[in-house]
């Protein structure tokens, strides 16, 4: 029996151990000096100019389509029709439209000519997701955004460290969000983080994420605004934007400060157990072509080649014998129109309309690849799908 986990050892002692020390010399738990550390440290790693920490990655959703509702306007947003349900929830609560567009199976995110296909003059952004640590980025699509004034959101829940030309994922659009939950390249047990180079979108996702009080705003212009405009309420409760509470707390900063000093080491690791995994699987039964160029994937994509509903049933029963876990359609399930959040508001929408989607949906599935992952489980793996 192989037993491989989805993930394993992403709390370690190194980081209880910090937790506890914290533990024993503050008495300050909720959102402080850890917090702002850690957006500082992020905003380093990443190459962003703000970084605002959330307790989860679906909040940092939520807040960020939020924003673009409050300071730019509804409107449509192209999403892929694979990819995890908060993006599309964001969407749909922010008051926006969602407009589905078909991935491609070299990286699972939507293909460029899909995404320029569903442009219309109500689009209002792309929120792109890099799946499973694949970067989902083109220079073409790019400069085509660029060129048509259509802003870019980037999911890169499931892709800390993935690049394109060099340049992390996260960077390139308006504002991104990730995830820290415990199954991701690094965890705070749950939490997430927007970030952003545009000082405006960072003021209001600091309110959002707190009730929408001026006060969370650091721009004094902002805050002196709402003063002279509102000047019967009280200016530590001026609530501007319908925010929540969606801070995180001390402890988990604690514990991402101490995550993000082995992430990029880790991430070495999973690029080197990919390509191995690839290499070894048999091309004929299953699709090894990703790319793979800038991916930092913590999870084995398995999918096969062509449509066959015996051998993907053979495959997910002799995975459970050899008690492999996976989860089947890759991110989010599979195709997202298939789900009945989207089937009750949107009952037009077909899902075979995203054929790669749909494919994905039933003949796709990952299992997990972390850093401590021995090779000779990945071979023992490989050994056990190429018979089937």
């Amino acid at each position: 029996m192989i037993g491989l986990p989805l993930m394993d050892n992403n709390i370690t002692k190194d980081d209880t151990d910090a937790l506890i020390e914290f533990l024993k010399n503050s008495n300050i738990f909720t959102q402080n000096r850890n917090v702002r550390e850690f957006e500082s440290l992020w905003s380093e790693w990443l190459g962003v100019t703000y970084s605002v920490f959330v307790n989860s990655g679906s909040s940092a959703n939520f807040i960020t389509m939020a924003v673009i509702a409050e300071l730019y306007g509804r409107g449509e947003v192209i999403v892929p029709a694979v990819t995890w349900s908060s993006d599309i929830s964001s969407v749909i609560f922010a008051g926006h439209m969602p407009v589905f567009a078909d991935i491609n199976f070299e990286n699972l995110a939507m293909a460029e000519k899909e995404i320029i296909a569903k442009i219309t003059p109500d689009t209002k952004a792309v929120f792109l997701s890099h799946i499973l640590g694949f970067n989902g980025l083109s220079g073409s699509l790019l400069q085509e955004l660029e060129n048509r004034g259509i802003m870019l959101i980037e999911d890169v829940c499931e892709s800390h460290g993935a690049t394109f030309k060099g340049k992390k994922c996260g960077t390139f659009g308006l504002a991104s969000n990730f995830s820290f939950y415990f199954a991701h390249h690094m965890s705070t047990i749950e939490g997430g983080m927007i970030c952003t180079n545009d000082k405006k979108f960072y003021e209001y996702a600091r309110m959002f994420r707190s009730h929408g009080m001026v006060r969370e705003s650091t721009d004094d212009d902002i805050k002196k605004n709402y003063y002279e405009k509102y000047p019967k309420l009280n200016p530590e409760f001026i609530f501007t934007v319908p925010g929540f509470n969606m801070r995180s707390t001390e402890l988990n900063a604690v514990i991402g400060i101490n995550q993000l000093k082995r992430l990029d080491e880790n991430n070495k690791k999973r690029v080197e157990n990919l390509k191995y995994f690839l290499e070894n699987l048999d091309s004929d039964k299953y699709y090894v072509d990703f790319n793979v160029e800038g991916s930092v994937n913590y999870a084995f994509v398995l999918l096969l080649r062509e449509a066959d509903d015996v051998l993907f049933g053979k495959v997910c029963d002799r995975l459970c014998e050899e008690k492999v876990e996976f989860r089947r359609g890759t991110s989010g399930g599979g195709n997202q129109v298939r789900q009945p959040y989207i089937q009750k508001r949107f009952p037009g929408l077909n899902p075979k309309d995203y054929p790669n989607a749909d494919f994905i949906h039933f003949y796709g599935m990952y299992i997990g690849n972390f850093p401590a992952l021995e090779r000779d489980k990945i071979r023992q793996l490989v050994e056990v799908l190429n018979v089937l």
